[in-house]
């Protein structure tokens, strides 16, 4: 079948006869349509009035179009393509090759593979790590191209005969090959653009080490100024916020952060010293059991506080600490309390352990925990 986006990827409306209808595939005798493939998704639109939700290369070759409706096989239809996400696609499509041939020229890195996303799109580059100063000569050197204009065309060339490609094709017979002017030249059967002045800007964004390689995210066009508007939006609003400008928010958003980390370390050290006078004052507050032991219980999440509490407390003569929630423990004992707070942990923990003098660990069931602890604590039932 022929495939009218080859040839002009602006068209966007064609008359088609339906060739079969195959495992729910409409199958037309030519279609403008793009199927996905390569990374890029496939083209939506209408087949006489019926939304095309989706279009497939089927394993004959042929392109299927997934309709929202029915179609006999020799129906004559009129195609139109939803040109907004034609177009989009073009846009990040052909930015890709500028991108790939850009990070070649420069540095001499080969791209990997492309992914276009309703929002994002990304290539992975064979390099385990790009720099800042990496990225903006890229962006630099793609968007000249950009401004320059330079014209995008389509060629039909034998793969034995094709020269100059970035990337050698596998493919055997005739080549589609699509070229940037003395930028790019790649065997590509997808839709886009006629000169790299219609990709619009391009906009580099964040990289993730993905294995051996590095996985950069870009944006083109249309959806680089929608980008660009949410990222100021965004900026304009932290500025408000901290009283200043654009420009200076970011130094005013590092300073706020390392004034913020000042004060919680100053809180968390406040909590700690009262913490430590509040365990002082259970100490001084339990009486002791026949046994001679002084024993407090706290029921409730561990957390830094409390076991700074429960340091205090048992820094005190004969004394023992016991914290309990529903799935933790946390045990500690004064050298001469004649108890092993890690064993006893581990007596009744799903997972934990610790020392002599303090231990904690997960527990399951927290009632037959306590009644654990209790028992190998000799704790009187009373007071637990």
């Amino acid at each position: 079948m022929a495939r009218l986006y080859y040839l002009d990827s602006f068209r966007t409306a064609f008359d088609s006869s339906v060739a079969d209808v195959a495992d729910g595939w409409v199958i037309l005798e030519e279609s403008a349509f793009y199927p996905e493939s390569g990374g890029q998704p496939a083209d939506f639109g209408k087949l006489s009035g019926l939304a095309v939700t989706d279009v497939q290369e089927l394993a004959d070759g042929r392109i299927g179009h997934k309709v929202d409706g029915a179609l006999e096989q020799g129906a004559r239809v009129t195609g139109s393509i939803d040109w907004d996400r034609r177009f989009d696609h073009m846009q990040q499509h052909t930015g890709q090759h500028l991108l790939s041939a850009v990070f070649e020229e420069l540095f001499q890195i080969p791209t990997l593979s492309f992914h276009m996303g309703a929002a994002v799109s990304t290539i992975d580059l064979d390099v385990a790590s790009l720099t800042g100063a990496q990225l903006e000569q890229a962006e630099q050197r793609a968007n000249r191209v950009v401004f320059e204009n330079r014209a995008v065309t389509v060629s039909f060339e034998d793969a034995a005969t094709a020269t100059g490609l970035r990337k050698a094709s596998e493919r055997t017979g005739e080549l589609r090959i699509v070229t940037i002017t003395d930028v790019d030249r790649s065997a590509c059967g997808g839709t886009h653009v006629r000169a790299t002045g219609e990709i619009g800007p391009i906009l580099l964004r964040r990289t993730e080490k993905i294995r051996n390689a590095t996985r950069l995210e870009f944006v083109c066009g249309g959806r680089a100024v929608r980008r660009a508007r949410m990222d100021y939006d965004a900026l304009s609003l932290v500025a408000r916020t901290y009283s200043s400008g654009v420009d200076e928010v970011a130094a005013v958003a590092v300073a706020q952060a390392e004034r913020l980390q000042e004060s919680e370390k100053a809180r968390k050290k406040i909590a700690q010293e009262l913490a430590t006078l509040q365990g002082r004052a259970m100490y001084e507050a339990a009486a002791a059991s026949s046994d001679g032991l002084r024993r407090y219980l706290h029921r409730g999440a561990v957390t830094d506080e409390v076991r700074a509490q429960a340091q205090a407390f048992v820094a005190g003569a004969k004394a023992v600490f016991v914290a309990l929630s529903t799935d933790s423990v946390l045990i500690a004992a004064s050298k001469n309390a004649g108890v092993n707070a890690g064993a006893v942990v581990k007596s009744v923990a799903t997972r934990g352990g610790g020392s002599s003098q303090m231990g904690q660990g997960s527990i399951a069931d927290a009632a037959a925990a306590e009644e654990r602890i209790r028992t190998e604590l000799q704790w009187p039932k009373e007071s637990i």
